[in-house]
């Protein structure tokens, strides 16, 4: 009987450890904005799965000037292949700007473009960057603008919002640019995407802790490889984001020289693309304070 019980102890921790796998902690969810490997696209197909080898699960994708195409493929074509190495699409980057002669095919176009991002399953739409005007009446024009896009996103099923830059956080008539268009566009229609590394001399944590229900989305970015400058609390600016509600972020790497005519040089910045594309991963999936 002895034997009996302790065979049936020995079959339930089994399954408990079949249930629970190896002890390990779960896989995170790490994003990663596919601008960091525009110049390494020629294949398509293999570089998205040579993202999704390295760890990342989800893409914010590049859909530049509304193009409702990624990578000159057609959306369906380009979620197949995201579908086949395992990432899913959620976000995009794509910006048109108004043009108030013909407001009516610019909105068209944000229709098109709306209508692709649906078919690849995306939920935001973040317009990196936009020329808000010189003038607060120029940037009210603009904020008007965006509020008309961003109901038009919710007819979609998407969420706009706005990816900052240095040039948001200088003034125009005694009025933080950044800071005026967040208050003049309805927070149901326009949110935004903070880029920590982006800021213009603005603390990223000034932006989390005023603005804690508008920063819904983070790009994650450094100087080069996430953590290594010093120069970025990544602990203290997940830690607030975590706590205002939110959890969607995207690793953003930018390479600091161009693919230009040397085969060799190219091999070489290329191999070094991915070597830091694949520490960012790291630091991310490593860091205790990631969910």
């Amino acid at each position: 009987m002895k034997r009996f019980f302790t065979a049936v102890a020995m079959f339930v921790c089994a399954g408990m450890v079949a249930a629970c796998g190896d002890g390990a902690a779960p896989k995170k969810s790490v994003g990663i904005q596919l601008y960091s490997i525009h110049q390494d696209v020629s294949d398509v197909g293999a570089s998205l799965q040579r993202l999704a080898d390295i760890g990342y699960t989800t893409v914010e994708t590049l859909n530049g000037n509304g193009d409702p195409n990624c990578f000159g493929l057609e959306p369906a074509a380009f979620k197949a292949l995201c579908d086949k190495a395992g990432l899913t699409i959620t976000s995009t980057h794509a910006s048109i700007q108004n043009d108030p002669a013909d407001e009516e095919a610019v909105m068209e176009r944000w229709r098109v473009l709306f209508d692709a991002l649906r078919t690849m399953g995306a939920e935001y739409c973040i317009m990196p960057g936009y020329a808000f005007g010189s003038t607060l009446a120029e940037i009210d024009a603009s904020c008007d603008y965006c509020n008309r896009v961003g109901k038009l996103a919710k007819e979609y099923g998407l969420k706009l919002g706005y990816h900052n830059h240095a040039g948001d956080f200088v003034e125009v008539e005694g009025q933080t640019v950044l800071d005026y268009v967040l208050a003049h566009t309805d927070p149901e229609l326009f949110l935004l995407e903070l880029d920590v590394a982006n800021m213009g001399g603005a603390d990223p944590m000034d932006y989390l802790t005023r603005y804690p229900d508008r920063v819904r989305l983070l790009h994650v970015k450094d100087e080069r490889v996430l953590g290594r400058s010093g120069k970025i609390d990544f602990e203290a600016i997940f830690d607030r984001y975590y706590a205002n509600g939110y959890s969607d972020y995207y690793v953003e790497f930018e390479l600091p020289f161009a693919i230009g005519e040397d085969a060799a040089e190219n091999e070489r910045n290329l191999a070094e693309l991915w070597q830091e594309l694949g520490e960012c991963y790291e630091y991310v999936s490593a860091a205790p304070f990631v969910k």
